[in-house]
């Protein structure tokens, strides 16, 4: 089956992604924010306490959640620069077309099933 890499309905569903990868950011953002701020004027033994999880472990994670969030915008973007150039949809390692179910999952794909191995 092939792609065409013209069709709105994959512009607008990497846009859709990719607003929602925006979104993620911008809160995990804010997060992390708030857990270095918060950490700032405490003099609590964060290693040490029996209850929960430990301000250096939040912040790694988030961390963690925030360089995903960054990298899922620019795998986004840089699927809608290949909808402009009209290779949306083409593997990068084979040349063969990406199977729609495929970009369907994974709007931001660069490989076909077979080549993702």
């Amino acid at each position: 089956m092939t792609l065409d890499s013209s069709a709105p309905d994959y512009r607008a569903r990497i846009l859709a992604e990719q607003a929602d990868a925006e979104r993620r950011l911008a809160s995990l953002s804010r997060r992390f924010t708030a857990i270095v701020e918060g950490s700032e004027f405490t003099t609590d033994d964060d290693e040490h306490d029996p209850e929960g999880s430990t301000i250096a472990f939040e912040r790694a994670q988030v961390s963690a959640l925030l360089a995903d969030a960054r990298r899922d915008v620019e795998e986004l973007t840089a699927a809608l620069a290949r909808v402009d150039a009209g290779t949306y949809g083409t593997c990068i390692r084979c040349g063969r077309s990406i199977a729609d179910v495929r970009l369907d999952a994974l709007p931001a794909v660069r490989t076909c099933i077979e080549c993702s191995g």
